[in-house]
């Protein structure tokens, strides 16, 4: 394992500092919950009584007694998501492997978990954001009888993981494991899935042709072939020491994943009988500056700048933009899988996988190998090994070689590309984050007329009515979290998709979100502040040039600065996005969001990042407004 890389250290140190008082107090906090020997035996025999009472008898017997640990399972199987729907069977599995391993298992309960493939573009998106936080709120609900002395979490997909991580750090005094699913078969290419939408919005296939490839795309149980948030989500619970080595992307309905799933259902007992680190202590500084790393390494999901943020902050860990930015300057890119890329998942796992990519991260010295995992003791060396079964056993074989795939997954020394390809840009229309590795170089600057639009769905129908066929800087407004949830607009992609193919420089401006799926279209998103709070992309008119410029990091309106403070941002009526399909239930939730690089959640304050050394999160005036508004 080589010596750590200088920026690498710099900025964990900075981070480390930068959140020494929060971080203490988190720490305390899981020092005061820690309990010496079984949760349930502060329980009143009426309280264990009722905790117990469906339980069989085998089963009761056990946890009646006062050696057996009992392990909690948070879920969020549902029929809805091709990803989740394998996890029926997973508490059965746990349950015989508990209890074969001297411990019982109980389903402690489940979360919501919503589809943005099913709702992208439609109204529910708008609580797409918000289910992170519901998410993480039902874990809580889930765990709070306090009987559990060690908890699986069961998730995959976009929302789900964070929220599900930050709920889990909530009562991170407890051995916590992330037990994944897998994805289904490789379906067609993502080149031709992407082609048909595109040929789509051209009006060259009907929607019968549309739906067929895309049945053909996503086909059978299992997550999403492409390398959206889901797959991100994966790479970074292992590489953050969160699943068992190797456990990411093996597929659904294999005896594998079945061993897999009994081995973290005897890993979690162990934890609690060795007095193992809890989740909390797992994610520490370097376990973030992990997972940002392999995002970055990797080419994953923009989401991501915003739910790592959250994450850390639950952790009392203080991340921002600027340590996204100063790490993708030294971390290569080395894989391409869609849409930085022509594979997916299922092909980079056959070409070597997480072994491989973790392998060639630490040997570049990217990666913090100490951190504590919940594995064992090897720190992430003990993560460059790939699972296997031999006669019904479950071992770890080591798979230190190189990738047998180089158009998908390639070593530090050869890498697709010299930079993570995400950037920070700044100027006078606030902060935003850019991801570049999938958008060519000529593209990477634009410097054209914006075109500005108060949804989404108003932009479709200046493209259908053919007003966007020119050179535009496409800014579309008041997609914030305080404004509408900060929905994903990747229904945009392939309108934008086809401006670019007919020779034009486009380039797209919001204070929303696109998916982790989002590609070749040069896109400044989560601009910060967003313009329900005034921001100044609300400050754009129509004929504004405006320069998005992921080289020298710029993001600016070009206009004369006298005429830029007199302007006043534009309003936007907000009513439609206030009711329909339970938006309105979300109210509370909109009004105490923070900002996008404070994690867009109502959870922790509002306002941008602004943590004291103290460990006090300084909430801005909107929050006082919110709470006298709740004493009212």
């Amino acid at each position: 394992m080589a010596m750590l890389n200088a920026t690498v250290n710099a900025v964990t140190e900075r981070i480390r500092s930068r959140s020494r008082g929060s971080r203490q107090e988190y720490l305390q906090r899981l020092q005061g919950a820690r309990q010496h020997g079984l949760a349930r035996t502060s329980l009143s025999c009426t309280n264990l009584a009722h905790a117990i009472a469906a339980c069989p008898g085998a089963e009761k017997d056990a946890l009646k007694g006062e050696r057996a640990p009992n392990v909690g399972i948070v879920s969020a199987y549902n029929d809805m998501l091709s990803a989740h729907q394998p996890y029926a069977s997973f508490p059965a599995v746990i349950k015989q492997a508990a209890q074969a391993a001297g411990g019982a298992a109980q389903f402690a309960g489940g979360v919501p978990a919503m589809c943005d493939g099913v709702t992208q573009g439609q109204p529910g998106m708008e609580l797409s954001l918000f289910s992170r936080d519901v998410i993480a709120l039902s874990t809580a609900v889930a765990l709070s009888h306090n009987v559990f002395d060690g908890v699986l979490y069961l998730g995959v997909c976009d929302k789900i993981v964070p929220g599900l991580l930050i709920g889990a750090i909530s009562f991170g005094h407890l051995p916590g494991i992330f037990v994944p699913a897998g994805p289904m078969p490789s379906g067609i290419s993502n080149t031709e899935k992407s082609e048909a939408r595109q040929r789509f919005a051209e009006g060259k296939i009907d929607v019968r042709d549309l739906l067929e490839v895309e049945s053909q795309a996503y086909h059978a149980p299992g997550t999403c072939t492409f390398y959206g948030t889901a797959n991100s989500n994966q790479m970074l619970m292992e590489v953050m020491g969160l699943h068992l080595p190797g456990a990411s992307f093996v597929p659904p309905g294999t005896p594998l994943r079945d061993a897999l799933t009994a081995e973290a259902t005897r890993r979690v007992l162990a934890l609690h009988a060795e007095g193992g680190p809890g989740l909390g202590e797992v994610v520490d500084e370097r376990a973030i500056v992990n997972g940002v790393v392999g995002l970055l390494a990797t080419g994953g999901s923009t989401n991501h700048c915003i739910h790592l943020v959250a994450i850390a902050r639950a952790a009392g860990i203080a991340l921002d933009w600027d340590d996204f930015a100063e790490l993708s300057a030294v971390v290569p890119l080395l894989t391409r899988m869609y849409p930085n890329g022509k594979a997916d998942v299922n092909e980079f796992h056959q070409a070597g996988g997480m072994a491989v990519l973790i392998g060639e991260l630490l040997d570049a010295g990217l990666l913090h190998g100490d951190i504590r995992t919940v594995f064992g003791n090897g720190g992430l060396q003990d993560y460059v090994r790939a699972p296997a079964l031999v006669d019904d056993t479950l071992y770890w074989k080591e798979h230190r070689g190189v990738s047998t795939d180089g158009q998908v997954l390639r070593g530090w020394q050869d890498p697709f590309a010299p930079t993570g390809g995400l950037r920070l840009l700044q100027g006078n229309l606030g902060r935003a984050v850019i991801k570049v590795s999938a958008v060519p170089e000529s593209h990477w600057r634009i410097h054209a007329p914006a075109r500005v639009f108060d949804s989404q769905a108003a932009l479709l129908a200046a493209f259908e009515r053919g007003e966007l066929d020119r050179d535009l800087v496409a800014v579309v407004r008041f997609q914030g979290p305080r404004a509408n949830g900060m929905p994903e607009l990747h229904k945009l992609t392939p309108a934008l998709t086809v401006l670019q193919s007919r020779g034009h420089q486009v380039a797209l401006i919001t204070d929303g979100r696109m998916s982790g799926a989002s590609g070749k279209i040069p896109a400044a998103i989560h601009v910060t502040p967003e313009c329900a709070r005034g921001g100044p992309l609300a400050k754009v008119r129509d004929g504004d040039l405006v320069i998005v410029d992921a080289v020298e990091g710029r993001l600016e309106a070009c206009v004369d600065a006298e005429d830029w403070a007199e302007r006043d941002p534009a309003t936007h009526d907000l009513g439609g996005y206030q009711h329909g399909l339970g938006r309105e239930l979300f109210a509370l939730f909109r009004r105490a969001a923070g900002d996008a690089e404070a994690g867009g959640s109502p959870l922790f304050g509002a306002g941008a990042h602004r943590e004291l050394d103290t460990g006090a999160s300084v909430p801005d005036e909107s929050w006082h407004e919110l709470v006298r508004a709740i004493d009212a």
